[in-house]
């Protein structure tokens, strides 16, 4: 295993003087704490300290995923770790939120430079009602996401609660999973995911440092010298013991060769967080999802994708695949072709030589005994991008939340086309259809659409569809949740 130089500086300008490395002999009451975030800067000079940790995928851990910020220095903007908890719910450190930028989330990629993955946009970002700052403990949070996030089978993370009382002794051993920094000043832009395994030991060895280590609500983990240790990009990642995540990346000393502090969740930060998960409610009907929800392919290659499913209030049924919206020429081969509501399958694309180069809105559906399934995928053929004249809709906002029997606005947009452009709307459950005003657009022009929630709480996609006067018709999908 190659051992690779890491390191994690200082987080906020606050602590800007200790910008350089600070000498060995330093007492540890004269070193900070910080926060292990992309914003961490990493003192200049020499270090001989190694992570340890080794690749890991999310076919193993399915349920990790990368926090992305906006102008973060990262590549793809990296900035923290999540875990998926729910569909649409990712734990995460609370203090992931105070970093400059609009939050996403980029899941299923072993490494975030390899391109693809699903995207995902934020609803709200819960903190801890009792958060104030990382070194007071509570750092934990909740975020909502605008889509489900495709975990396959719905293998999502299992957290800990006040009940599970045993899981933060010393002498136990943690599983850290993490995207974070990989070497000395982030020059090989590593963002591969790594896991790496911590002792939880007594927390009287991370005190002296900073604002003081809190049993209540902090885990100490890890080694004094920190040759195993969180880095900046790893906050927020989940600590796994025993099946559960017990702690979240919190911080650590600032020059990092030192323990690792996991925020607690065997306590009533775990509560806290299983009462923002809320209990799990199946939809009326089953539903699809694909990962990644973006492939590139060149003209004659093929490429793949998985298709995800779960079960409606009715139980597992049978699913029949298929896809349209293809290139002129091109195959979709699902193995197997049915599934079982709640399995997945394996969808490969091939597209023939000559293929014009654009980027491709394919449909993937689902017919089963009850309803049909439907999930987007957008297919790039070589260098890919808009053709002059293909039709295409915009959304603002692409989702929403509504109370039950409430209207929801949405702006329609639609470019390219021929001619007058028709709008229409439709979803499953919906008491009424869309409404637009108005009904009919020019390209360029915009539409406000009306949705009328549904009287039962869930998450309901609506499907927008443009329509010109030659007609081609081109699809854009706004999620409406109903709280």
């Amino acid at each position: 295993m190659n051992r690779r130089k890491r390191l994690l500086g200082i987080a906020t300008a606050t602590l800007g003087c200790l910008s350089v490395l600070l000498p060995a002999p330093a007492a540890a009451a004269d070193l900070p704490a910080v926060t292990p975030t992309d914003q961490a800067v990493v003192p200049s000079g020499p270090h001989t300290n190694s992570i340890g940790g080794t690749p890991a995928s999310v076919t193993d851990y399915p349920f990790i995923i990368a926090g992305l910020r906006e102008g973060g220095t990262r590549p793809q903007g990296q900035t923290c770790t999540g875990s998926v908890v729910a569909p649409r719910k990712i734990l995460i450190a609370a203090h992931c939120k105070d970093a400059a930028g609009e939050k996403s989330f980029l899941y299923g990629l072993d490494d975030l430079n390899a391109g693809g993955g699903t995207r995902i946009g934020v609803v709200s970002y819960e903190k801890h009602p009792k958060y104030v700052n990382f070194d007071q403990g509570y750092d934990v949070a909740v975020v909502t996401t605008d889509a489900d996030i495709p975990v396959p089978g719905g293998q999502y993370a299992k957290v800990a609660t006040s009940a599970d009382t045993d899981l933060n002794k010393p002498g136990k051993s943690g599983l850290g999973l993490g995207y974070g920094k990989k070497d000395f000043n982030d020059d090989t832009r590593n963002v591969e995911l790594h896991k790496f395994t911590l002792p939880i030991v007594q927390g009287s060895n991370c005190n002296g440092v900073g604002a003081g280590f809190k049993e209540a609500t902090m885990i100490c983990s890890g080694y004094s010298d920190g040759h195993v240790t969180i880095l900046p990009g790893d906050s927020g990642g989940p600590l796994v013991v025993d099946g559960k995540i017990v702690g979240v990346a919190s911080w650590s000393r600032s020059d990092f060769k030192w323990y690792s502090v996991y925020g607690r969740l065997n306590n009533d930060m775990g509560d806290w967080v299983k009462q923002q998960i809320g209990e799990p409610q199946n939809p009326e009907t089953f539903s699809l999802g694909v990962t990644p929800s973006s492939l590139k392919v060149e003209p004659g290659k093929y490429v793949s994708a998985t298709v995800t499913s779960k079960p409606g209030k009715n139980g597992a049924e049978k699913v029949d695949l298929s896809a349209s919206g293809l290139p002129q020429g091109a195959t979709a081969t699902f193995q197997p072709s049915s599934i079982t509501s709640g399995e997945s399958a394996k969808v490969s694309i091939e597209v023939p030589a000559g293929t014009a180069e654009k980027d491709y809105a394919v449909t993937i559906s689902g017919k089963g005994a009850t309803d049909t399934a439907t999930t987007n995928l957008t297919l790039t053929v070589g260098a890919g991008g808009p053709q002059p004249g293909d039709l295409k809709v915009g959304l603002s906002p692409a989702s929403g939340t509504a109370q039950p029997g409430f209207f929801s606005n949405v702006t329609v947009s639609a470019t390219g086309g021929t001619g007058t452009i028709t709008l229409s709307a439709s979803g499953q459950g919906l008491p009424f259809a869309p409404f637009f005003n108005p009904k009919t657009i020019s390209s360029g022009g915009s539409s406000t659409m009306q949705v009328v929630a549904p009287f039962q709480r869930g998450t309901y996609p609506v499907t927008v569809t443009a329509t010109d006067s030659a007609g081609k018709s081109a699809t854009a999908t706004y999620t409406l949740t109903v709280q």
